[in-house]
């Protein structure tokens, strides 16, 4: 699978460790930064990978800054993606299995390095199931997505 990944300065030092799990997991991995860890606007690569994600080059993407917030609200201004914030491996399951999430959001100064690889395995091993409601509810997303012009 190919994972898009971005993350500011506080989401560095998770970030290369993410990356090299991907890798050695077998994944293909488009970095879009940062490289340093100069402070800089996790806007700019928020908004790189999850433009990756929603144009078919990547097939999720892996987000982080220090809490995962502001990446993972940037993550949701581009029409198609559906990142979910999540700290355990529980809410990582669920938003695959029922909102579909194609964007995971991490907090660097939140969750531990092991917890995150258990979190992005479950994020990456969890299909989205399907289900009727799921699927409808998704619609319903896709449709204020068209309203709201995102």
């Amino acid at each position: 699978m190919k994972i898009a990944v971005g993350a500011d300065h506080g989401g560095l030092a998770l970030k290369e460790k993410i990356v090299c799990f991907l890798k050695e997991e077998g994944h293909e991995v488009a970095d879009f930064g940062t490289m340093t860890y100069d402070s800089c606007d996790y806007p700019d690569f928020g908004i790189a990978a999850s433009e990756a994600v929603a144009s078919g080059e990547c097939e999720r993407g892996i987000l982080i800054c220090t809490t995962g917030i502001g990446i993972s609200i940037v993550a949701n201004k581009v029409k198609g993606i559906r990142c979910a914030l999540c700290s355990d491996p529980l809410s990582a399951r669920l938003t695959r299995l029922h909102n579909n999430a194609n964007v995971l959001a991490l907090g660097g100064g939140i969750v531990g390095s092991s917890l995150a690889l258990e979190i992005v395995r479950v994020f990456l091993d969890t299909p989205f199931s399907n289900e009727e409601k799921h699927c409808r509810r998704l619609e319903k997303i896709a449709k204020l997505e068209q309203k709201y012009g995102k």
